[in-house]
């Protein structure tokens, strides 16, 4: 139930020093994280930090990932940012209140379904989606901070030409010194990407710029007066009308969330060989939620960033994540006055510098050599994100991926196959020595076989048999059928009984065993069997006495060395 107790117990003194190690450089980068990315979501920075003591250490208890480091990201800042914005002014009381009421929604959520094992529902959020939402949601991200890099109110809006266009009408409102101190430290944060990628930048950006504005006495924003201290559980006010509200979001955030954070937590497993548990991590994750609603944050995830921090520290065990909830929770205690000269410039540098990098132009040009009705997916999903907003943009590409999914299943490959000068059974339209054998049409069919495409197959065959005379038999390769419905099942009897009807014959090959189960279940068929085609071939030749040579090797046989088939 709880994996770290078993990891304290097989625990290795050998391991304190650099879990300790990764728990304080991690902390080190997560504080001006959070507050950054709790100002992105329209919330006092304060709460960020509230989002990163106690979910921590909880998914740290309860998760599965040794690396994985759970707090504040860009990308459900973002969506907290457009969901709550809807129902109550940034900043204000109430909008608080939604956030953490929203905390509370994501982790019964995600609670839920790792309880009843429903991780596999990320699957429906295909890569190309992905991809597509969280480019447009980077940019999103990035103009939202100009008004902090300006030092101009602009209203918040995902159309970013309108942002843009607010932020040229304003250009003489432009504070200078804010301008200065938000170009200085994104150069700051780049070059220190670059030339020295082990320091703690995001640290030393905040240090720098409050000095600067303590010591040059500059009237810019800043995040003034944060209040000290733990803060105390509560549990958020309740009203039923918010949480329907408020159940759109959620659902986006606890499914984009964990996404997120099980990509992430994946690749480091990978890395360092040891397994990933997607119900543990929904449960984690969940958990680290409630915590966060329960101590006045906002819904967490997994970030690249972090866990990348963590991994390069020397983070051994979940214990490094103890640690760093530890640190925070000390900062929160102990260091909140030093944040009183923290320019919003900075933080708004902080995110921009984080964000920009989730452009994925490289993915584009992926999917244009490989997949272009993927890359039609990426984009269809970036410009809705634009155009109609987080929530919309990222259900359009999942819808569109989902229906894409219909199409291609009730449209499936069907391959003509014939015979090569060796002997082999080969589709037809992809080697060019394979010819059709005379009176015979054999057919591949690549997808399962169900109610949504028995009449693409029958119209097919239909087509091919038109095109071809003295047909005597057809006989149809179900290797790659993997599922058979009582649909299907009908279809291939009305087949057989129509094809003996006009004096041809149906041989269905290489029929896998749950598919010959429903065919053995629903009655006699007048179809024949082969174990291969091949040897329907071969029973044809016998039966008509007309050779046609010594056909006895089966698809599935290796092709000659050297020589490349795609089937």
């Amino acid at each position: 139930m709880i994996p770290l107790v078993e990891t304290l117990r097989t625990y290795r003194r050998a391991d304190l020093r650099s879990d300790l190690a990764a728990g304080i450089t991690t902390a080190v980068m997560l504080v001006p994280q959070a507050m950054a990315y709790a100002m992105l979501a329209g919330l006092p920075a304060i709460v960020g930090l509230y989002a990163s003591a106690v979910p921590l250490a909880l998914y740290a208890l309860l998760g599965s990932s040794r690396h994985l480091a759970v707090g504040p990201v860009a990308m459900v800042s973002l969506l907290v940012a457009s969901g709550v914005g809807a129902l109550a002014p940034a900043g204000s009381p109430e909008y608080i209140g939604y956030a953490i009421v929203l905390a509370g929604l994501v982790g019964v959520l995600q609670l839920a379904m790792g309880v009843l094992r429903a991780g596999f529902l990320v699957n429906f959020l295909s890569h190309p989606v992905v991809s597509g939402f969280t480019s447009a949601a980077a940019l999103i991200i990035g103009f939202s901070q100009l008004t902090h890099l300006l030092g101009v109110e602009l209203p918040r809006s995902h159309h970013i030409h309108s942002v843009a266009a607010a932020a040229f009408a304003a250009f003489d409102q432009i504070d200078l010194a804010t301008v200065l101190i938000g170009v200085g430290s994104t150069a700051m944060l780049l070059a220190l990407k670059r030339w020295r990628p082990r320091i703690p930048r995001a640290l030393v950006a905040v240090v720098v710029g409050s000095v600067a504005v303590w010591g040059l006495g500059l009237e810019i924003a800043t995040v003034g007066d944060v209040p000290g201290g733990f803060p105390v559980p509560a549990f958020p006010s309740l009203e039923l009308a918010a949480v329907v509200d408020l159940l759109p979001i959620a659902i986006t955030i606890a499914l984009v969330a964990f996404m997120e954070s099980i990509s992430v937590a994946k690749a480091f497993a990978r890395r360092d060989r040891y397994d990933i548990d997607a119900n543990r991590e929904l449960v984690g994750l969940g958990a680290a939620n409630l915590g966060s609603a329960l101590f006045g944050g906002y819904p967490v995830t997994g970030g690249f960033s972090r866990t990348a921090v963590n991994a390069q520290a020397g983070a051994k065990t979940s214990l490094a994540s103890l640690i760093t909830a530890v640190v925070v929770a000390a900062t929160l205690v102990f260091l909140t006055p030093l944040f009183f000269y923290l320019p919003k410039a900075v933080l708004a540098a902080i995110i921009m510098t984080a964000v920009f990098g989730l452009i994925d132009l490289a993915e584009v040009r992926h999917l244009w050599r490989i997949k272009r009705s993927d890359l039609a997916l990426l984009l269809l999903t970036f410009f809705a994100t634009l155009s109609l907003g987080i929530e919309i943009g990222i259900a359009t590409g999942i819808g569109a991926s989902l229906l894409w999914f219909v199409v291609r299943s009730t449209r499936p490959h069907i391959a003509v196959i014939g015979v090569t000068p060796a002997g082999r059974f080969r589709n037809t339209a992809r080697d060019p020595e394979a010819r059709e054998l005379d009176g015979v049409l054999i057919v591949r069919m690549d997808a399962s076989f169900y109610y949504g495409n028995v009449s693409f197959l029958k119209d097919t065959l239909r087509r091919l048999a038109a095109d071809r005379r003295g047909l005597r038999a057809v006989v149809l390769d179900a290797s790659a059928i993997n599922n058979l419905d009582s649909s299907a099942d009908a279809t291939l009897r009305d087949l057989a009984a129509q094809y003996r009807a006009d004096g041809v014959e149906l041989i269905l090959a290489r029929v896998k065993g749950p598919v010959m189960d429903v065919l053995e279940r629903s009655g006699e068929c007048d179809a024949r069997f082969a174990e291969s085609v091949a040897e329907a071939v071969a029973t044809l030749s016998q039966r008509t006495g007309e050779s046609i040579g010594d056909k006895r090797e089966d698809l599935a046989s290796p092709p000659p060395s050297g020589a490349k088939f795609r089937d």
